[in-house]
């Protein structure tokens, strides 16, 4: 489903009681409200901006459909007006099928890497619904998750800032330094099988996370293993 142009960035405060689903009114009668139905309390309003779903008060689902991936870039626009206009946990569930696969891995960067959010992969709305159904039961867990994953993109957008402010003072600039270095390697820690120790090995060994894309299966099997690496290229696209 499609988001509209008109559609406010971010929506006011929104309380959701606990146990329940606060859901866009756009969302009624689609075949996600009804794999819900029976599951968990879902409650239709208007005016949730570009959030599909609030799982809390804190935490939220924005839903990329297969025709959002197929259409061109509008669902871009919209992931990084929320980001960039929100202090809300994201969560982007979206639908990797046969004809939209050829367009993840750009998405995965785009959301992961880039924007700092968390993205689930489904296949259709009826397994989005059982997804969400889980979300809602995980939701003190998933807010701890969103709350590092935000914490890593907003210290490296800050760093980047600071490096080009400061670039002319020696002691600054390594203070960034340090301080990118950390950032990148808690942002290397969210690869799928990748934890603290294979964190450290894939940077001494490619220094980047841009030349850990650019590696090829071999290059990170070497460094990682062949399972871990197979999961790093997938995930990263390369």
């Amino acid at each position: 489903m499609a988001a509209k142009g008109s559609l406010p960035a971010a929506a006011g405060s929104v309380v959701v009681p606990y146990g329940h689903l606060v859901g866009s009114e756009r969302w009624r009668g689609s075949e996600i409200a009804r794999g819900l139905q029976g599951k968990t309390k879902l409650i239709f309003e208007d005016g949730l901006g570009l959030v599909d779903f609030h799982l809390s008060n804190r935490i939220c689902v924005l839903y990329v459909s297969e025709a959002d991936l197929v259409a061109g870039d509008e669902f871009k626009r919209r992931l990084v007006r929320f980001r960039n206009a929100s202090s809300l946990g994201g969560i982007v569930i979206v639908e990797k099928t046969p004809i939209s696969e050829q367009y993840f891995s750009a998405v995965q960067k785009l959301v992961v890497l880039q924007l700092g959010m968390a993205l689930l992969p489904v296949a259709n709305q009826e397994e989005a619904s059982q997804l969400i159904t889980q979300l809602v039961s995980s939701v003190e867990r998933l807010r701890i998750v969103c709350h590092s994953v935000i914490t890593c993109f907003r210290k490296l957008k800050r760093v980047r800032e600071q490096s080009k402010d400061h670039s002319s003072n020696p002691f600054l600039r390594k203070q960034c330094s340090q301080l990118a270095e950390a950032s990148v390697f808690r942002t290397v820690q969210q690869i799928p099988g990748v934890g603290k120790t294979k964190a450290l090995l894939l940077l001494q060994q490619f220094g980047s996370i841009h030349q850990i894309c650019n590696a090829s299966v071999r290059e990170l099997e070497l460094v990682v293993g062949q399972t871990v690496a197979k999961q790093i290229h997938a995930f990263l696209g390369s």
